[in-house]
């Protein structure tokens, strides 16, 4: 495979688990931190994004969060390309230093 025909893709992770009790922000901060550790990075604070050589990639970073998911609360993956996720217009505050990097931090892959 040629590096052209590598497509780049992004696998965003949103969710909404509960806090209420000690336990329940327990296993919250444990899923937050085993998303950081697959390399997701914090877009805000229930909404993750990472970036993905090809399909095979995706798949496999969404087992890894299969596997980390709580007992209660709503989670979801999307997966879309680099230029969809190029498009993305932020419309109040500011980018994070690490977003702002955007397709650079692909060297490292």
């Amino acid at each position: 495979m040629k590096a052209e025909d590598v497509r780049f893709m992004w696998l965003m992770v949103f969710f909404d688990l509960p806090v209420r009790t000690r336990e329940q922000r327990r296993r919250a901060t444990r899923f937050r931190k085993a998303l950081k550790d697959d390399g997701f990075l914090m877009l805000q604070f229930s909404v993750y994004a990472r970036v993905c050589r090809g399909q095979d990639a995706v798949d496999k970073h969404i087992r890894r969060v299969r596997v980390s998911l709580p007992r209660e609360g709503s989670v979801r993956t999307l997966q879309i390309t680099d230029k969809q996720y190029a498009r993305m217009e932020v419309m109040l505050g500011l980018a994070s230093k690490t977003e702002r990097l955007g397709t650079n931090q692909m060297v490292l892959l």
